[in-house]
């Protein structure tokens, strides 16, 4: 997989909300977004694949804590096409994070860090981020 943008020192707290918008590749397999302390600390892994590891059309969110990775966790809605521009919304408090998808569908991943602040974005794989937002 490809590796993208690195952001650290990001400084966004509970309650803030980050917007990243991109391009999914044409011919895409699948594409990451990392959000957390830093790379041996991710707080949210979104791994969209589109057909990869046995995976066709599914969202795998997990954590990593000091380097382990966390249980995986699926969500059935993909409104990701390949070729196209897309903006995925995430808020995060103390207990969860809420990812908001490019249909509107919501839903929530554990804050299993109990992170009160992220620092660390990264993207990888067939997904071209073209802005980051912070508010």
């Amino acid at each position: 997989m490809s590796s993208g943008l690195v952001c650290s020192n990001m400084g966004l707290k509970a309650g803030k909300r980050i917007g990243v918008k991109g391009e999914i590749s044409a011919g895409a397999k699948s594409f990451v977004l990392n959000l957390g302390k830093d790379q041996a600390n991710i707080v949210l892994h979104f791994n969209a694949r589109f057909d990869i590891h046995g995976d066709v059309r599914t969202i795998v969110c997990n954590s990593m804590d000091k380097g382990e990775w966390g249980a995986e966790q699926r969500e059935s809605a993909f409104p990701f096409q390949e070729g196209t521009k897309v903006e995925i919304f995430i808020t995060h408090d103390p207990s969860n994070l809420t990812i908001t998808l490019p249909n509107n569908h919501q839903f929530k991943f554990p804050n299993r860090l109990g992170l009160q602040v992220i620092d660390f974005l990264n993207a990888e794989g067939d997904f071209i981020i073209k802005s980051i937002q912070l508010e």
